[in-house]
């Protein structure tokens, strides 16, 4: 395996749509609201790519030395755990990748003020305290509150406020589906990890509350995202909002699959399906909304 496959494969490729589709959803309805700048879109975008990036790459480190990721894991190979980084260079990675994103997201100061100093303290922090620090949040089933937040209300709302100055209900509730969608992607990811995160003392929300209560989370924000989008045509935005509703009902399609997988090809299908319905759903709404 050579070596720019392997860094490939740590930034976890498949995850990405939760950083692309916040962005463009916002970006979209701020084009919906007559307030679309690109140069700020432009920016978050990046902006929410690095963080996304550098998150994957410190919950590579942290979990490899660790010990929560073996090379007995059902999931995808980890870089650390493998042998095929070093720890010391992917901390050092992740430290660099953190660090650009910061300065990056300083550029967004003159769009929307200072207070966004503190939002980017709090992403590159949480960023590293997901899987690190004395209260890492992955390891006492608060991941799921940190992609809500992160990848839903904070990316979404603050997209949109840099471009318009801004912020209403729609914006709160389409980032709160938006982050519930996105947040399928880990219960799956943690579905799957279920066994190996217990013995590792890992205790996500699957691993506290079972899987039967995975799936129900997986539908219900399937539900909820699917709901917005019947909020957002009462509110007037247009029936092109419609073919959203497609990758909601893939959400639905895969929560009843999950019971049925069986091994690494399936749960690597699961996650890039869940991810597809997040990126489908983020173009989808997206082009529908600027139709409006």
């Amino acid at each position: 395996m050579n070596n720019l496959h392997v860094w490939l494969e740590a930034t976890r490729p498949k995850t990405l749509p939760a950083a692309l589709a916040p962005v463009l959803l916002a970006s979209a309805l701020a084009k919906a609201d007559g307030g679309f700048d690109w140069r700020a879109a432009l920016i978050c975008l990046a902006f929410a790519l690095l963080i996304q990036i550098g998150t994957n790459f410190a919950n590579d480190y942290l979990d490899g030395i660790k010990g929560t990721d073996t090379n007995a894991r059902i999931g995808p190979q980890r870089a650390v755990a493998s042998g095929l980084v070093t720890p010391a260079t992917m901390k050092r990675v992740t430290i660099v990748t953190l660090a650009v994103a910061f300065c990056l997201g300083l550029a967004l100061i003159p769009f929307g003020g200072w207070w966004l100093l503190a939002v980017g303290v709090s992403s590159v922090t949480c960023a590293w305290l997901y899987t690190g620090g004395p209260y890492p949040l992955a390891y006492n089933g608060l991941g799921d509150l940190f992609v809500v937040l992160f990848f839903g209300l904070i990316a979404v709302g603050c997209t949109y406020y840099v471009q318009t100055g801004g912020f209403t209900l729609d914006v709160f509730l389409l980032g709160l589906g938006c982050g519930l969608l996105v947040n399928n992607i880990l219960i799956v990811n943690n579905y799957r990890d279920l066994d190996e995160d217990r013995q590792a003392g890992k205790r996500t929300l699957v691993v506290k509350l079972g899987r039967r209560w995975a799936l129900r989370q997986y539908a219900a924000s399937s539900l909820f995202a699917g709901s917005v989008v019947f909020w957002f045509i009462l509110r007037g935005y247009g029936w092109y909002l419609l073919p959203s509703l497609v990758p909601v009902a893939l959400g639905f399609r895969q929560a009843i699959r999950l019971p049925d997988l069986n091994g690494p090809c399936d749960f690597l299908g699961a996650l890039k399906a869940s991810g597809q319905v997040v990126a489908l759903y983020g173009v989808l709404f997206s082009l529908g909304l600027v139709l409006a």
